[in-house]
């Protein structure tokens, strides 16, 4: 016992006490989240008729662009497999671990980090339930497939996805959102000119992956943009205050 106590003392900031409330934190979130997000809206129709009607606006202004994206990425196994990959495991296990990375190595920044990420899933959140979307992958006839590769039993009829998750959950896309919290996050607390530019490339390649896998809308993930904006305005906005006033003061 009193090896993992001085374990947990060379490793953890702030020791196994708020570790552990980190995770209850985390944790207790994400399981309300995906039971909440999965029974706010199915109601099927109207997420057509929504659907429809951002298809219905993307073709008027002649941006019907995922189609190409789909296009390309169905001539190519890997890039069809890298984009898979990306869509399954952006949005909890390279957000779990960068979540995890920025406590242990950047704790000063978690705080805000933890809180814009959840926040915007907050907002995200109220969209499905106000807005719910059929995703593209949902409308065959338009062109979109669903491109998506399975890894081993994940896939969207698999049974814990179809419980947790809410089909029509289009819009706005948290994939964008939190993918472009990520990339700024950790753009602006890595060291190395390498990690920075993997970071700042990092929320584009996602938005990539999302569309071409047939599971979002770009108007989908403008909308994650803006939730993204809201969300780090409203926690970051007292740091900014304070940094103009040094700054006015200087």
């Amino acid at each position: 016992m009193s090896a993992i106590v001085s374990a947990g003392r060379r490793v953890l900031p702030r020791g196994w006490a708020d570790f552990g409330r980190q995770l209850a934190i985390w944790f207790g979130f994400l399981a309300a989240y995906q039971v909440a997000r999965g029974i706010a809206d199915r109601n099927p129709p109207r997420a057509f008729d929504n659907g429809l009607h951002v298809i219905g606006i993307e073709r008027h202004a002649n941006a019907l662009f995922e189609l190409s994206l789909q296009r390309l990425v169905d001539g190519s196994h890997v890039l069809a497999t890298l984009a898979s990959w990306t869509y399954w495991n952006s949005e909890f296990t390279v957000l779990g671990l960068a979540l995890l990375w920025v406590y242990l190595r950047r704790n000063e920044a978690f705080v805000r980090f933890r809180n814009t990420i959840l926040l915007a899933n907050v907002i995200g959140l109220v969209g499905y339930v106000l807005l719910p979307t059929a995703p593209p992958r949902m409308f065959p006839d338009f062109g979109f497939d669903d491109t998506l590769q399975n890894f081993g039993q994940l896939n969207h009829g698999s049974g814990l996805i179809e419980f947790a998750a809410n089909p029509y959950a289009a819009m706005p896309s948290l994939h964008a959102a939190d993918a472009l919290l990520v990339g700024l996050v950790l753009f602006s607390v890595c060291r190395t000119r390498f990690a920075k530019t993997l970071w700042l490339l990092w929320p584009g390649w996602v938005w990539f992956s999302v569309m071409a896998t047939g599971n979002h809308f770009w108007l989908d993930v403008v909308a994650g943009v803006i939730v993204a904006a809201i969300a780090g305005a409203l926690v970051y906005r007292n740091p900014f205050r304070r940094r103009r006033a040094i700054a006015a003061a200087a």
